[in-house]
């Protein structure tokens, strides 16, 4: 079972590939962070300004406890979209992530598989239970793979579940607190 060059030499380029694939993948999600970043900062700003230009305009406290409250929920939703945009890219990246690395087991796993067969064909009389325990060996990894492939994907959701319950409830606190003032 000896890997010839050019085996190694097309095993170095799907690795090259794939690094190149995952590393503009990372580009993308960093790409769309520093857009909403930006959007955020540009955004913060303006009410920043707005903000400020109203209490300038405050002429007694009343005014100014009103003008306090008005701003609460405004800035608690904000921040939860805020919150929810970055959860989603995050998502998106994880996802983006564990779909090649999905792709690049099922293929690493056909090439086990097929060196498996290979070895297997030419191992010497006597070796069935080496054979046997490789092939026990490979069902392991991928039994174990796909398990974890499952909890990943069962936290992920529940995440997602408690992500949009704190959302709403603190859009409602916010809103409650907002109208009491």
């Amino acid at each position: 079972m000896n890997l010839t060059s050019e085996q190694i030499a097309a095993a170095q380029k799907a690795n090259l590939e794939t690094l190149s694939g995952l590393t503009n993948q990372a580009l993308q999600s960093i790409e769309k962070l520093v857009e909403l970043n930006m959007h955020i900062a540009k955004q913060s700003l303006s009410d920043s300004m707005s903000s400020a230009k109203k209490a300038l305009e405050v002429k007694d406290i009343q005014q100014l406890l009103a003008h306090q409250a008005a701003a609460v929920q405004p800035m608690a939703e904000k921040i939860m979209a805020y919150s929810r945009h970055l959860y989603e890219l995050a998502h998106e990246t994880q996802a983006s992530f564990t779909e090649s690395a999905e792709k690049e087991f099922q293929v690493g796993q056909k090439k086990i598989n097929s060196l498996v067969e290979d070895w297997t064909k030419n191992a010497p009389a006597g070796s069935d239970a080496a054979v046997e325990a490789m092939k026990q060996a490979i069902a392991s990894a991928t039994n174990v793979f796909e398990t974890s492939q499952k909890a990943v994907k069962h936290a992920v959701k529940v995440a997602q579940s408690n992500l949009s319950k704190v959302t709403n409830s603190t859009i409602t606190t916010a809103s409650k607190t907002s109208k009491k003032k």
